[in-house]
């Protein structure tokens, strides 16, 4: 039956599994699961049919929850439904908004950042999903876009009223375009013809949001487990954490299919000690972050024997999300991942992004050999990507490929002192300076003369170099690690 409840107008009728009513407060939602017997039902006018039988939740611990409430450019919306999907790199989480007048949007969960988006016209048939390569172009509506991931992922579990319902277990194709005005677009292949919605990046601060789930409320039972490799407990700090390492064995412990399923490990030599602990917090860039993740990276240009390391923070703050802190031979930098995707010039020289042009500092194949504690992607040693990077003046711009998924990150160069003391560690300050650090000391009992012959050789050798090598074998090399498809993300996972 219908029934209005002030200006909501709104259906209920009894679940034909347990008898209890089921709402359905948008006209636009066709299935709903019922939250006592959690029987899918799918709407027939004013009756319900069963579908079958819904799969328990997994608890991502998100601040959201059903019925909480918000706004999005001034219009009020009600979080009515949720979807929850896995995919080969781990799982996210889409929940369906009810809008004024009968629509719905999505709001998308990716790892601590947020996609809002609403249903799109792509105003042309959705090609094949093999079509879309990722890093291919292409131009829908009259915007062009890059392929940032394809994926097949699948439905895990739902709650709530939903527009739609993919048939639960069963692989689709999801595909994930950005462009370099931060929009982000995506195709859903779960349902025919496909669908598509677009979005861009929200803050939850910014949505106004209220009935947020109760931190206190939080059952954090089951977030400890022993180490399948040395049974040494481990914690899980971290809500969407996919991987965790061992503190007493190292071995790196793949969570994606959650701490009640079967936990693969892979066991790691050599530990490398970071110079910042994890755990630890620090204030930078007006936030405070908390160092969570740390993984040794190596690289090599193509054509050149030489490698190059540097290390990477994986930095956590409860608002903004995930950022990376990079320790690299020429200095230090931080770096998120972006939400949109630059434009690359066909030779790769150049990338615009919201209206700034960067140029190509280098260009390399990296690995991943070293990695601790905790990560919102399915982290492995061994994994390989290839990079670029660019600059303009101190604003950098990363970005990181592999077989499907294609990742922008941006920031800026940042004091090697400034991190000593966001740490509290200015007792090591030495052990932060880099290549970028200038000899002002030794500057300072210097005449000019001097000082400018030395910059003279300096130019001299730096071309000695250049003439002799294929390229430079070291460089901020920022990135962001992997930054999962929809949206994150997708998308956003």
């Amino acid at each position: 039956m219908a029934e209005e409840t002030g200006s909501q107008r709104y259906y209920r009728a009894p679940c034909p599994g347990c008898g209890a009513p089921v709402e359905f407060r948008s006209a636009q939602s066709t299935h709903a699961v019922c939250p006592y017997c959690q029987s899918t039902v799918v709407r027939q006018g004013d009756t319900l049919a069963r579908t079958g039988k819904m799969a328990e939740l997994f608890d991502d611990f998100s601040p959201l929850q059903l019925f909480a409430a918000g706004r999005i450019q001034d219009k009020p919306f009600t979080l009515i439904g949720r979807l929850q999907y896995t995919y080969p790199g781990g799982r996210w989480t889409e929940w369906i908004a009810a809008l004024d007048g009968d629509r719905t949007g999505v709001l998308s969960e990716d790892n601590g950042a947020y996609v809002f988006a609403l249903p799109f016209d792509l105003q042309r048939a959705a090609p094949p999903p093999g079509d879309l390569r990722v890093g291919a172009t292409t131009a829908f509506a009259g915007q062009s876009y890059t392929v940032a991931s394809n994926e097949q992922v699948a439905l895990t579990s739902a709650q709530g009223e939903l527009p739609h319902l993919p048939e639960l277990g069963k692989p689709f194709a999801m595909v994930e375009l950005r462009n370099d005005k931060g929009l982000v677009l995506s195709i859903d292949y779960g349902t025919q013809p496909p669908q598509a919605s677009l979005g861009r990046s929200v803050q939850l601060d910014d949505l106004q949001l209220t009935g947020l789930r109760d931190e206190s409320a939080k059952d954090e039972k089951g977030r400890s487990f022993n180490c399948p490799n040395c049974g040494s407990p481990v914690s899980v700090n971290l809500a969407d954490s996919k991987s965790i390492t061992c503190g007493n064995c190292h071995s790196i412990i793949d969570l994606s299919q959650g701490i009640g399923g079967e936990l693969k490990h892979a066991a790691q030599n050599e530990p490398v000690r970071p110079l910042i602990a994890l755990g630890s917090v620090g204030q930078l860039q007006g936030a405070q972050w908390q160092v969570v993740g740390f993984q040794h990276r190596m690289g090599q240009e193509p054509g050149d024997d030489e490698q190059f390391g540097w290390d990477e923070y994986l930095l956590y703050n409860k608002k903004r999300g995930f950022s990376f802190l990079v320790d690299a031979e020429d200095g230090w930098s931080m770096v998120k991942p972006t939400t949109g995707a630059p434009v690359m010039a066909e030779n790769g020289t150049t990338a615009t992004y919201l209206n700034k042009r960067y140029q190509q500092q280098y260009a390399y194949n990296a690995e991943t050999t070293y990695v601790a504690g905790e990560f919102y992607w399915q982290v492995e040693r061994g994994q390989k990507t290839f990079n670029r990077d660019f600059a303009s003046g101190g604003a950098l711009l990363s970005m990181e490929r592999s077989a499907n998924e294609l990742t922008w990150s941006s920031g800026s160069k940042i004091d090697s002192g400034a991190v000593a003391t966001a740490f509290k560690l200015d007792a090591k300050k030495d052990l932060f300076s880099r290549g970028d650090a200038l000899p002002v000391s030794a500057a300072s009992g210097m005449g000019c003369g001097t000082i400018i012959l030395v910059i003279v050789v300096i130019i001299f050798v730096l071309i000695l170099m250049s003439t002799c090598s294929g390229g430079s074998s070291s460089g901020y090399r920022s990135s962001g690690g992997s930054y999962g498809g929809y949206s994150s993300g997708g998308g956003h996972k």
